[in-house]
This record gives structure tokens, C-alpha cells and sequence, in this order.
């Protein structure tokens, strides 16, 4: 997934997008909301982190005006604002869940999972990809062999074609999901990953279809 992160606090912000990326996610991190509105006009994310109290504003606000203009993006709360009644504003204002700081990192990691997992229609970590069993929580696969060892970024491919199973992806919507901003798209890197995605889980795995990309049967 990529997700934005909307955070000040400079050590919690890098422990957090530390987490993200070693859970095998995609974070770009911004301090303040003007740079968080820039990012959602150009990047459609799989979930976004947002502080409440932000130097130039209110997280609520934000929030408001992203519902507003009908995103359906998963939103987490990160907070320090504990009172109920703060709560409640959050989830009224279209939060999906409210994580109150300081809070446990593995904690986060699985909150993250439970909130995609149901915006994609299936709240069990458990796939199967023909004789292949994928554990999303866990990010794991294992196949009639044993585990199978996936890459950072194989691992992102999957998840963007397993959550997507029955529609096509295309190259940039992939590549949107393997950079950040602060990284450069090597070309031909989709292709690639799909390439060694296909040596481990079989060829007829991934379907590819000229002008509209790749996916996984539903």
C-alpha cells in the first residue's frame, strides 16, 4: 500500500514511516496540511495518518473537506487528544479508527491491516492464489514447497494485484505504489517484479493484457 502520513513531531514521524516501510509499505510523510492537500490531489492512497494538531491547522477540518469531495480513502487518527468527546469528532468527521499517543508500533502495523482489509471488501487476512496460501497480516506466502521468500517490492506487486484480484492494473497505477516522491521510477521495474513473481508462484499466475496491464483471476 502507499499511504501518506501526516505527522509534525519529527522523531515520532520517522519511527512511524519506519514502521510503514518495514511492514512493506510505501510512506510518503508530510509535517504540515498544505503539503497533505498537495499529495491527495496528486497520488490516490490506499490509507492516510493524520495528527490533529498541525502547525498551519486542525486535522478535523481536512478530513471534513476530503470527505467532502467524496474520497473514500481509509483514514487513521494519531493523536494525543485522549477525551471521548475528541474521539467522537474524529469518527463523525469520517475517521476509520482513532490510535491514541504515544502508542505501540505493532499496534499501528495491525490497525493498518485490519482498516485495508476491510475497505477492500474482505476482512480475512487469508488468500489463496492456486496452491499458494498468502497471509496479508502476516505477509507471508507459503506454497506446496514451504514458504516462499518475496522481496519488499514483489511483495508490494502482489498486494496491489491481490487487492485488486479480477481488474486489470496498469504499469503506472504499479509504479505509484512501488516510489514515493522522494524516489526516481526506473523503467521497466513492473515488468521485472511481475517476471519474479511468476518464477515463484507459477507462470498463469499473473495475466497480462497489452494496453491494460496485469492481474490476478478473481
Amino acid at each position: 500500500m502507499r499511504i501518506l502520513l501526516v505527522e509534525d513531531d519529527a522523531g515520532l514521524g520517522f519511527a512511524v514511516r519506519e514502521q510503514i516501510v518495514a511492514d512493506g509499505h510505501l510512506a510518503d510523510w508530510v509535517r504540515d496540511l498544505a503539503d497533505a492537500e498537495a499529495c491527495v490531489e496528486t497520488v490516490d492512497y490506499d490509507l492516510i495518518l493524520l495528527d490533529l494538531m498541525l502547525p498551519d491547522g486542525r486535522g478535523i477540518p481536512f478530513l471534513r473537506a476530503l470527505r467532502g469531495r467524496g474520497a473514500t480513502t481509509p483514514v487513521i487518527i494519531l493523536t494525543a487528544m485522549d477525551r471521548i468527546s475528541n474521539r467522537i469528532e474524529g469518527l463523525n468527521a469520517g475517521a476509520d479508527d482513532y490510535l491514541v499517543k504515544p502508542f505501540d508500533l505493532s499496534e499501528l502495523s495491525a490497525r493498518i491491516g485490519a482498516v485495508a482489509r476491510r475497505y477492500n471488501g474482505n476482512p480475512n487476512p487469508l488468500m489463496v492464489l492456486g496452491a499458494f496460501r498468502i497471509d496479508l497480516a502476516a505477509r507471508q506466502v507459503t506454497g506446496p514447497e514451504g514458504p516462499v521468500d518475496l522481496g519488499r517490492r514483489e511483495w508490494i506487486v502482489l498486494e496491489t494485484l491481490l487487492r485488486n484480484a479480477g481488474r486489470y492494473v496498469s504499469r503506472p497505477e504499479i509504479e505509484d505504489r512501488l516510489y514515493s516522491f522522494e524516489e526516481g521510477v526506473e523503467s521497466n521495474t513492473v515488468e521485472v517484479y511481475v517476471s519474479r513473481l511468476r518464477r515463484k508462484l507459477g507462470r498463469d499466475s499473473i495475466q497480462t493484457q497489452r494496453g491494460l496491464g496485469y492481474r490476478i483471476p478473481k
